[in-house]
């Protein structure tokens, strides 16, 4: 969306620089955003990870808590990005034993100008680089994937869910 301020693209300005965008002009809503990351294994890492005994300790309880950190820092990692007071934030794990995958969820919640999109992606993120680090004593070939947004709701442009179609 283009910021009405500006024309073209939001965040860059008439002579091609980048700017923050100005929000001073948006209502305050309720927001959420729910985003994913998958980290995929061996079957018997997995089981590692689940029950707490990979050789570095609870990677669920360590990615979980790297997770929230890293969504409360969205605005210094993310340029650009505006600084919003996270009401509540949720990171969920969900292994799949048979496909050897741990898909984790985030989900965010503000009220705020703007939306917490990138707070979810980053909370998703890390908490998959936490996993990551936590398992690559036992398998170097871990992948993460599937990185994207499931849903959001809030703000002028309402409410969103990945698979959808959009009117």
């Amino acid at each position: 969306m283009t910021d009405p301020h500006t024309p073209g693209l939001s965040h860059v300005r008439a002579d091609g620089s980048a700017h923050m965008v100005d929000v001073s002009h948006k209502a305050e809503t309720s927001r959420t955003a729910t985003a994913q990351a998958v980290l995929h294994t061996r079957p018997d890492v997995l089981a590692m990870i689940v029950s707490g005994d990979l050789p570095k300790g609870d990677a669920l309880a360590v990615a979980r808590i790297a997770g929230i950190m890293a969504a409360k820092k969205t605005p210094e990692l993310i340029p650009l990005c505006h600084p919003l007071p996270l009401a509540k934030l949720t990171v969920d794990f969900f292994p799949d034993a048979a496909a050897g995958t741990v898909r984790i969820e985030a989900s965010v919640t503000t009220r705020g100008v703007t939306g917490v999109e990138m707070e979810a992606l980053t909370a998703a993120s890390v908490a998959a680089l936490a996993l990551y680090d936590m398992t690559k004593a036992v398998d170097k070939h871990a992948v993460i994937s599937e990185t994207k947004v499931l849903a959001k709701s809030g703000g002028k442009s309402g409410d969103w869910t990945l698979g959808e179609q959009e009117a």
